[in-house]
């Protein structure tokens, strides 16, 4: 029976390799639409958790793991042999940066090497990590037809980019459009028929090259005008200017502006790498993108510049860094979500550490930082008290969550360096706080 023909009749089964932010709620979408989905991990840990109808993540209820298992359409496995099971393959697996800042694809290469040892006729496999345009067809590709199966005509390969937005309540992975590009053409419109029968609306494109170009075009888009307004933080800055208010001032504008926010850098698992992707393989067409490396540059470059403003504030206090407790407030890339990939908060924190500083941090989503692939820093989050804001020299706020109450934290801090416009308008706060 061919894959289209199972599709039809209902009887594909779809695992899905990575069962993190992206893998996980991918999966459940199928899953709820009565489609048999595995999901594929190599962390034990999280398998339990999911097939005892637990969720790991916390912008992902339980209850919604739960569900998929009471209908019996979803199971999560460490076992990758039993990809040979499944009729479609989805790729959902990190891509960040070695310490060179080039690419790193060995989550990529690593999970086709295990589809292309149970790879037969009839399957479909579609690649969701965000990477360089031509990955799908360079380095998917070849590895998938070593063992002598052909593209296109025994088996079909196509890109389609994860969208998810962590903390979002206003879009899940079913309401928002699905790129979707395949290898072939044959192959594209396989993998459009398989997401249309998850997500409400699916946008096909010419080749997989177009849909993994399409994605780093978002991302870079996002970070090329958050790096303007960091700059400009910069500039006005030394001007004596409040750049929040100059946004807010130019938002005013009906047409030709859209508003972009500054920070204490870039996090995330797309937009502080997408550039570097680009730029990356760009030059292999002799091409020196230098607006977007220049974009990465600026951004990357934040957290050192936090880390002066909050040594000059400690400095009109007569205090230094080396010595002085500093509270860092909020350590998740972004407000709401319990994700630390590349948060600009970490090298804050590594910063200051090696600067002397006695550096503890709050954050009501990670209880305590894990090892990961550059930062292990062994802290535990300590209990947001009174004491503990009035025993700081120095009270950083990394990330702005909807959990902290600013009039309480603002009364009790001596000294407050906030890099994201937190306490505006909060009476309690005037004369304590930097903005950086």
């Amino acid at each position: 029976m061919t894959f289209e023909e199972k599709l039809d009749r209902g009887s594909a089964v779809v695992g899905v390799i990575g069962q993190g932010y992206v893998g996980l709620p991918l999966a459940r979408a199928f899953a709820m639409k009565n489609i048999r989905t595995i999901g594929f991990d190599i962390d034990p840990v999280k398998v339990e958790t999911l097939n005892r109808g637990e969720s790991f993540i916390a912008t992902i209820a339980s209850a919604r793991v739960a569900e998929i298992r009471r209908l019996g359409t979803y199971e999560a496995t460490t076992d990758f042999s039993r990809l040979a099971e499944c009729d479609a393959v989805i790729i959902c697996v990190p891509t960040p940066l070695n310490r060179m800042m080039d690419p790193d694809l060995s989550f990529i290469e690593s999970s086709t090497r295990a589809i292309a040892r149970t790879l037969r006729k009839e399957q479909l496999v579609v690649l969701e990590s965000t990477t360089y345009p031509g990955t799908t067809d360079e380095l998917v590709k070849p590895i998938l037809e070593a063992g002598g199966l052909k593209c296109g005509a025994d088996f079909y390969l196509a890109f389609s980019p994860e969208r998810e937005d962590p903390g979002n309540r206003k879009f899940e992975t079913t309401t928002i459009p699905k790129v979707v590009g395949g290898v072939d053409e044959k192959s594209g419109r396989l993998a459009a028929k398989l997401y249309a029968k998850a997500v409400e609306k699916v946008v096909p494109v010419s080749s997989a090259k177009v849909a993994e170009a399409a994605k780093i075009l978002e991302n870079v888009y996002r970070c090329v005008n958050i790096a303007l307004v960091n700059e400009l933080k910069v500039v006005f800055d030394r001007m004596g200017i409040d750049v929040w208010e100059v946004i807010a001032a130019a938002g005013t504008k009906p047409f030709g502006f859209q508003a972009f926010y500054p920070g204490p850098g870039l996090g995330g698992h797309c937009i502080p790498i997408d550039p570097f992707y680009l730029s990356w393989k760009a030059r292999e067409f002799g091409v020196h993108a230098r607006f977007i490396e220049l974009a990465g540059e600026v951004n990357t470059a934040m957290p050192h510049y936090v880390v002066e403003k909050l040594g000059d504030a400690l400095n009109e206090r007569g205090k230094s860094i080396k010595g002085s407790k500093v509270l860092v407030l909020g350590i998740a890339y972004k407000k709401d979500v319990d994700d630390v990939r590349e948060s600009p908060a970490i090298e804050i924190i590594e910063l200051l550490a090696a600067r002397g500083a006695d550096v503890v941090y709050n954050d009501p989503h990670i209880p305590r930082t894990h090892k990961m692939r550059r930062h292990d820093l062994g802290l535990e989050s300590q209990p947001l008290t009174p004491q503990l804001l009035r025993s700081a020299d120095a009270v950083l706020i990394a990330t702005d969550h909807s959990a902290y109450d600013w009039e309480t934290i603002c009364k009790d801090a001596p000294l407050i360096i906030d890099t994201r416009n937190a306490t505006r308008g909060v009476a309690s706060a005037k004369g304590k706080v930097r903005r950086a």
